[in-house]
């Protein structure tokens, strides 16, 4: 019955799988233990279907009959072609036994096995063949309409030309209405019937209370509790409420791996379900356990449901694929961008470091001179004597500079040369996956932030021990100019906290917030934030803090 929901399901696709409200996660691992432990669900049935066909061989006469019903029933999630065998040999008992009630009643459920693995034309002729007299019961003249029913709808579902599908259609509503005269309105059939009509109506609440009734009918993991745990799934995927309805497809699905049935109606949805979400490895397993059981179970109108299912699933897996390649390759292309922008700001800082050199000995020649002239002009002693003390200043400021700089320039030098042997050794790796097809962990290292993490790491690591290499007493100079409470003390030798390397950044004449919140990959906000609470923290004038961080 769950390919009549179709049109519903369809309509309801972009809805997918939220994982903010659902544990998806944790409900898959439910039920791969659960497909794990399918093979011992599946000796337990036919451990069952052993007992009772042995029971069936001793018994006779009318005990003989209920024996073959029960192996029907048995068989019937589990293997198509022997629930029929064994209904047709109910019918072949009810009718040596007279009981005409009995033999209608099976020959109905005999069409209807027909109908749903799409025999159309042998379900037709078997209910064709029926021909109900005075003093049948109701639940065999139940069954009788139920299968004409059920029939007529899978054909005004299937048909493609729309007079054949109003025709069948309305037979279908005919023999709904003389089903629910004969049925009681509390059994399985009236029930899920009347669910349907409400979802197909749009009256939600209504269905919902059906559905509520229904399960208080039903034994929790059982067999039938899978059918109505499929339709509470529908009935929350039709009200947007996909926590609720992940929950209950999942309860669907677990009943009936539990219960080895073979006829699943709910595990191709849930694959569906996870092929929308992008979680394409896991929709592949399911769909493809669920095809075997399909296969297993003997059923072609299953087969033709799933087959639609598998190709999509199989194209969306074949696309990822395309995507991984394509994004892979497309980081390599940005990696050599960025190895040459990396080679152009060393040949800007190379020629940069020129100038200063030439600047520092432009001064040098400069403060001689001065020197000279102060010998010269003594009247002028104390003011030549106050522009030396500040061209001195500044000429070890530029030494001070230079010297930062050569040492950066040196460190950078060689960080490019290990990024480039870095990204020598990823071409290689991803190469060599590409020609092994290791395209599923191709994709899961391009997802993962490791690399960039370490990467990350390394670069702050460097920063901190060059910068302690040229500043040894920049803490302790940094921890004097705070108040005792807000001190900072790293925990690692040789490495600085995140609030110290904020002002190392500014001692190195990074003032402005968005470029040291780009260096360290932190929000604007956030690095302003450091910067207030320490400055708060200062002994003397907070304004005057970071100048006197610049002169540490």
């Amino acid at each position: 019955m769950i390919r009549r929901l179709l049109p519903f399901l369809l309509l309801l696709m972009p809805i997918g799988i939220c994982a903010q409200h659902t544990d998806v996660e944790s409900l898959c691992r439910q039920i791969d233990e659960a497909i794990a432990q399918s093979p011992h669900y599946v000796a337990q049935r036919e451990a069952k279907i052993t007992t009772a066909r042995h029971a069936f061989e001793q018994a006779s006469g009318r005990q003989k009959y209920e024996e073959a019903f029960h192996l029907y029933e048995l068989y019937r999630p589990f293997v198509s072609d022997s629930a029929i065998y064994f209904l047709q040999q109910c019918i072949v008992l009810a009718e040596e036994q007279n009981d005409h009630s009995a033999s209608v009643r099976c020959r109905s459920l005999l069409a209807i096995r027909c109908s749903n693995i799409g025999l159309y034309d042998e379900a037709l002729n078997i209910l064709d063949s029926i021909r109900p007299a005075d003093g049948l019961d109701t639940t065999a003249l139940g069954t009788y309409y139920e299968a004409y029913n059920n029939v007529y709808g899978e054909l005004s579902y299937y048909t493609r030309l729309d007079d054949m599908r109003q025709r069948y259609h309305a037979k279908e509503e005919h023999y709904r209405q003389l089903m629910y005269d004969c049925l009681p309105p509390t059994s399985e059939t009236c029930l899920l019937r009347r669910e349907q009509d409400a979802q197909a109506k749009g009256r939600l609440e209504e269905s919902m209370a059906i559905n509520d009734e229904w399960m208080q009918t039903v034994e929790p993991g059982s067999h039938p509790y899978a059918l109505v745990a499929l339709y509470r799934y529908i009935e929350y995927k039709l009200q947007r409420d996909t926590t609720q309805m992940m929950y209950w497809l999942t309860e669907s699905v677990l009943a009936d791996i539990r219960n080895a049935a073979m006829d699943q109606g709910s595990m191709w949805e849930l694959a569906n379900e996870l092929m929308l979400s992008g979680d394409i490895e896991r929709a592949s397993r399911y769909i493809t356990y669920t095809s075997d059981c399909a296969n297993r179970y003997g059923s072609r109108q299953r087969n033709w449901q799933i087959a639609p299912l598998m190709t999509q699933i199989a194209n969306e897996y074949k696309a990822q694929s395309e995507r991984t390649t394509t994004q892979l390759r497309l980081a390599l292309v940005a990696a050599s961008l960025l190895a040459l922008l990396l080679l152009a700001a060393l040949f800007f800082i190379l020629r940069r470091n020129k100038q200063l050199h030439a600047a520092r000995n432009a001064l040098t020649t400069s403060n001689d001179e001065l020197a000279s002239a102060n010998s010269l002009l003594a009247t002028q002693k104390d003011e030549l004597a106050a522009l030396n003390s500040h061209l001195s200043l500044l000429t070890a400021h530029l030494s001070e500079s230079n010297r930062v700089k050569e040492e950066y320039i040196g460190r950078f030098m060689s960080l490019c040369a290990q990024y480039i042997d870095k990204l020598d050794n990823y071409r290689k790796m991803v190469n060599k996956k590409l020609k092994n097809k290791e395209l599923d962990e191709l994709f899961q290292i391009s997802k993962s932030t490791e690399l960039k993490e370490r990467e990350l790491d390394e670069l702050y690591e460097n920063f901190d021990t060059v910068f302690l290499h040229l500043f040894p007493d920049f803490i302790d100079g940094f921890n004097a100019l705070l108040q005792p409470e807000m001190r900072i003390h790293p925990k690692q030798e040789n490495r600085l906290t995140t609030d110290i390397r904020i002002f190392a950044l500014i001692r190195l004449g990074f003032e402005d917030s968005s470029k040291i919140a780009e260096f360290l990959h932190y929000s604007v906000n956030t690095i302003y934030n450091y910067r207030a609470r320490i400055k708060n923290g200062a002994l003397g004038n907070r304004e005057q803090f970071e100048k006197q961080v610049k002169e540490l």
